[in-house]
Parts: structure tokens; sequence; C-alpha cells
């Protein structure tokens, strides 16, 4: 008697085991056959011109292919980028994009207070926002990536302490006022100039998000005041062009800057701006898109603050850099820097 009930429970107990294993996977299979075949993701950078965005978008369509392969779904990223920066076309081309149906929204905000009601209304009407780069922290949106520009704006100093000698004047270049994540990095640099009486802030200056605005700017500031020794450039703008390889002396003018893409590498090579704070542009779109993706596929819990580590460039890790970005696609690439300090 014994024996038997011994080996019914042990029958009872396979059959208990195997009735679970295939209740979970139906319900894994449940939960896929639940998921979209479809998703379209709109993605609005603050300009289409603006390498950094375009980066941006590389690293987006990049994730979206893979994660369609991943998933067995067609993710598709929907470029609605301005030409220019501008907070009032980024709202309606949100609006625009929700009237047409897209499944979320990724932002990079040129004017938080332009956005946020158009976040908020598509947000209402079940369309996630996930915010990039530049917040706005006041929304409906689910999440945000990219660095923490207090900070950022802090490290831009302290790389430009350690390289001026003695007294020196610093203007900072920022970008367009109304970026809230500009501002902030502009507070981080005076607030890493507190400490240093030697070194004074001259002032902020503001321009259109272009490089060539941007390199005029400088050039027409540096004239100006030519007894500014240093620029803090909490975005790297001027840096895509060549106008300052000539235009600045790196004896009397250091640069430090955020960004490090191919085009700006030169700089770095040549020591006028001896130390590049890169943001991984690229990053910003392929994070992003998992992270929108883990949200409305998978249904994960995502955090609502992401925060991206900055890459500090320097001469002694330029081949290193420069190999990680031709790994992200980039095709600009000075075959120059790619065998520095390869290993043999």
């Amino acid at each position: 008697m014994k024996t038997f009930l011994v080996k019914w429970c042990s029958v009872v107990v396979l059959m208990f085991g195997l009735c679970s294993l295939l209740l979970h996977d139906i319900e894994a299979q449940q939960a896929v056959e639940g998921r979209p075949k479809k998703v379209v993701i709109a993605m609005i950078a603050k300009s289409s011109t603006n390498p950094v965005f375009l980066s941006a978008r590389t690293g987006a369509e990049a994730a979206a292919k893979d994660l369609s392969e991943k998933h067995k779904i067609s993710i598709t990223v929907d470029w609605r980028t301005p030409p220019t920066e501008d907070g009032q076309v980024q709202a309606q081309r949100i609006a625009q994009a929700v009237n047409e149906g897209v499944d979320a929204v990724l932002i990079s905000c040129s004017d938080a207070a332009k956005v946020t009601g158009a976040i908020n209304d598509a947000v209402a009407r079940g369309v996630p926002v996930m915010t990039f780069d530049s917040d706005a922290p006041n929304s409906r949106r689910f999440a945000f990536y990219g660095v923490d520009d207090v900070e950022t704006g802090r490290k831009v100093f302290e790389e430009l302490e350690k390289l001026v000698k003695g007294k020196t004047k610093v203007a900072i270049l920022a970008g367009n006022q109304n970026a809230p994540n500009l501002r902030k990095r502009v507070e981080g640099v005076r607030e890493g100039a507190k400490d240093h009486p030697d070194i004074t802030i001259l002032d902020v200056f503001y321009h259109v998000e272009t490089p060539q605005d941007a390199a005029a700017e400088v050039i027409r500031v540096q004239n100006a005041y030519p007894e500014i020794g240093a620029w803090a450039m909490i975005g790297g703008w001027p840096l895509f062009t060549q106008t300052l390889l000539t235009d600045l002396d790196p004896e009397k003018v250091k640069v430090v800057a955020v960004d490090a893409l191919p085009a700006q590498l030169p700089y770095v090579e040549k020591g006028i701006a001896p130390v590049l704070l890169a943001q991984p542009c690229y990053l910003w779109g392929y994070v992003s898109i998992e992270k929108i993706i883990d949200k409305i596929v998978l249904g994960a819990e995502v955090p609502e603050i992401n925060r991206m580590e900055l890459v500090r460039v320097t001469k002694e890790n330029l081949g290193e850099w420069a190999r990680q970005l031709k790994q992200w696609g980039f095709t600009d690439v000075p075959e120059k820097y790619l065998d520095l300090s390869k290993e043999p």
C-alpha cells in the first residue's frame, strides 16, 4: 500500500509539473501574440542640420533594426526633426505625429515650455513620450535619457582650469538660450568657477546652433575681447567647421568642448581643444529606442531618469575613440586616427 501511494504521489507531482510548464508556455505564447506587429516611433530632435542629432538618428535606426529582428516585429523610426531649432515647430510635429497614428514619440526639447503641452496632449491620447538630451521635466513624459547637465558644465570648467595658467578670462559658448539642458550646463560652469577667483567668466554667448553661426560667434567675440584665454563650449558646434583650426592660437587660447564626433577630432590633435567631453550621441538614439520598446512592447518598467556617462577624449585615447565612432557606423572618421595607439 505504501509503495502504491508513493508511486501515485510521484505521478501527481510529475503531472502537476507538466501542467505548470504547459501553462507557462501558453502564457508566454499569449504574451508574444499580444504584442503589436508594427511599431512606429516619431523622433523629433532639435535640428536636422546638427551632426550630433544625425548621429542619434543613426543609433535609433540601428536599434530599430536590431530589435525588429529580436522581437519579430516591425519597428520604424519616423524622423520628424525640423531643419533648425524651433520649439513651436516641435510641438506641432508632436501633434501631427499623434494624429497620424504613431505609437510613441522620442524628442530632444528645444524649449521645454513650448513642447510640454504637446507632450501632455500626446500622453492623454495614449501615446507615450520619452525625452533625450534635453528634457521637459514638468511634462508627462515617461522617461529621460541624457547626461547630468549641471555636472557636465562643472566638468567642462574643471578641465579648463587644469589647462590655463594664472589669471584668465573665460567665455562660455552656449547655443540656444531657451534650451533647458544648455542653461543647466551654463549653471554648472559658473558653479565650477566660484572657487577659482583667478579665473573670470567674461560672459555667456548664445547663437544659432549651426557650425557656421557658432564659429562666426567665436571669432566675433575673440576679436572683441582678445584677452579671452579659454572657451568653455557647452556644445561643440563650431568644431564641426575647420575655421577655428586657423583662427585660434593654441598657445594663447584653450578650448574644452562637449561632444567629439569625427569632424571635431582635429581640434584635439592640434591642441586647440586638448579635452573633448564626448556624449555618445549614437546612444541617444539606440538606448532611447530600447527603452521605448521595453515599455510599449515588453511591458517592462523603465526608470524615469536614465543617465548617460561622458567620455573624456584626449590625444592619449584619440585612436580608441576614433575606432569606436567607426564601429558605430561613422564613415567620416579620418583614417589617420584609426591606427593611433593600436595594439600590434
